[in-house]
């Protein structure tokens, strides 16, 4: 099983790797840069030639790297939309730099403008940036939200109309967030409700496109799209529905990656252990 976590990004982005094997991890997620602001400088030369190294030395992959919360590919706002172009641009070449597997992005609000208009700004957005790093073999996965507000991805047919957008679709892939789904209104704490999930997915974008699922339990009532996660089993998807998801077949092949809070220094460790049980049962 690749089971990882988010991993924090203090100091340097090498040190990430460390802290990612001492918790056992054979996979993980990091921000490259600071999440809350726009690029101040790039890694250096000796930061990426370390991580690569380090990398290399510990066998985490695939790495995913979560793209800035500020770039917003579906804004209206043509200045915050050209400026979130370039923004996934550098970031999806310093992510070739870094051998790092993918990109995760949400995508995007629209800001009440229409969901439509909002698809249109993203599918176009996107082929930008695929025509501008077309040497890079770093996948982009399109991660569904819990739908607040004015975000998109939510269902899986705005996925579906993205990528069915797309000149180039061979570096797309989907990462599905357990806590985004059920928020969003797909009880997949039932054996009923996560086999409908999976059978809408693999209708619309495809199952075979899931390269990460965002392991997490979720906070919130279903269907109450309020984006808010809980520790795994202790949500309201639960131990049993959390075991069902982590051991079902049509998922055992992507990656885990847990995003669940972080109260405590040993919360990681106690959602990993988690998991790694419900795993073996």
């Amino acid at each position: 099983m690749k089971l990882g976590v988010h991993i924090s990004g203090a100091g340097r982005i090498y040190e990430t790797l460390e802290r990612a094997q001492e918790l056992g991890c054979n996979t993980m997620q990091i921000f490259s840069r600071s999440p809350q602001r726009w690029r101040e400088r790039s890694l250096s030369h000796e930061d990426i030639e370390e991580f690569k190294a380090r990398k290399s030395e510990t066998g985490i992959n695939p790495v995913f790297i979560h793209i800035a919360y500020l770039i917003n590919l579906a804004s209206p706002d043509r200045r915050l939309y050209r400026a979130s172009i370039n923004a996934y641009v550098e970031d999806i070449l310093e992510a070739q730099k870094l051998k790092a597997e993918y990109i995760v992005t949400h995508m995007g609000s629209h800001k009440n403008t229409s969901e439509n208009a909002g698809l249109k700004r993203l599918t176009e957005a996107l082929n930008i940036i695929l025509e501008k790093t077309y040497k890079a073999d770093v996948g982009i996965l399109l991660e569904n939200t819990a739908g607040s507000g004015s975000w998109l991805g939510y269902k899986f047919e705005h996925q579906q109309r993205v990528i069915a957008g797309l000149t180039n679709k061979k570096r797309i892939g989907l990462c599905l967030d357990t806590a985004h789904a059920y928020l969003a209104g797909y009880d997949i704490a039932t054996a009923q409700g996560l086999e409908a999930m999976l059978e809408e997915i693999d209708k619309t974008a495809g199952l075979g496109l899931v390269k990460l699922i965002h392991l997490n339990d979720a906070k919130g009532k279903l269907g109450s799209r309020h984006d808010r996660h809980e520790h795994i089993g202790k949500g309201r998807i639960g131990l049993t529905g959390m075991k069902r998801i982590i051991n079902h077949p049509k998922l055992r092949d992507a990656a885990f990656i847990l995003e669940t809070p972080k109260d405590s220094e040993k919360s990681d460790a106690m959602n990993l252990n988690t998991v790694r049980k419900l795993r073996k049962e």
